[in-house]
């Protein structure tokens, strides 16, 4: 018995410390929402947003928010070896159709890697991986993508949109440009953050 009394204050202080641990690590994961729209206005580090669904909305950049320019590219650009994101439509035989593909700057390469749903549109998905093998086909070009818990053959039709992503700044953010940014943080008071901008360039419509 005296053991176990000794042993208890550790174990509720060991608890204690544990409930510290998963309160500050909930406190530090804010949910998030991903916005697509065009900017409205810029008011120093804040950004009024035009939603893809007609809502306002009001975004506040951090003060080292990085800030991506998405820009066209060509589907000869995407190579074995190549890490990409693909913006898809299931197909019957399970293979993805691409409505749009992104191609990552290497320095981003595993970024958020792996097969998920999408909004996009209406029963979409994303697959972010390395791409295997590419293969020209009756339909576009045969893609075969890898990530670390599967794979995923990708059909690619000519028309497909290809961009990519350069590291850009503040410049490119301007009333008119369309954006989307994945991971604005929700704070407690409702207001939104985000450290990332991606800006499509020239007019361009972000298509992921």
């Amino acid at each position: 018995m005296p053991k176990l009394i000794n042993l208890m204050p550790r174990l509720a202080v060991a608890a204690f410390a544990a409930s510290i641990f998963v309160s500050s690590a909930s406190a530090q994961q804010a949910p998030t929402v991903r916005i697509r729209g065009t900017i409205e206005s810029v008011d120093g580090n804040t950004l009024g947003i035009k939603t893809r669904e007609g809502a306002d909305a009001k975004v506040r950049m951090t003060d080292n928010v990085a800030v991506f320019a998405v820009v066209k590219t060509s589907l000869s650009e995407i190579k074995e070896g190549s890490y990409i994101g693909v913006t898809g439509m299931p197909e019957p035989d399970g293979t993805q159709r691409a409505i749009a593909v992104h191609i990552f700057p290497e320095n981003q390469r595993g970024a958020a890697e792996g097969f998920r749903p999408w909004d996009a549109r209406a029963n979409s998905t994303m697959t972010n991986a390395t791409v295997a093998q590419t293969v020209k086909g009756t339909d576009g070009q045969n893609i075969l993508v890898k990530y670390k818990d599967g794979e995923k053959k990708v059909v690619v039709p000519p028309d497909t949109p290809i961009v990519t992503f350069v590291a850009s700044d503040r410049s490119e953010i301007k009333p008119g440009a369309k954006l989307i940014i994945f991971g604005a943080a929700k704070k407690e008071d409702g207001s939104l953050e985000a450290n990332r901008i991606n800006v499509g360039r020239d007019g361009i419509t972000p298509p992921m």
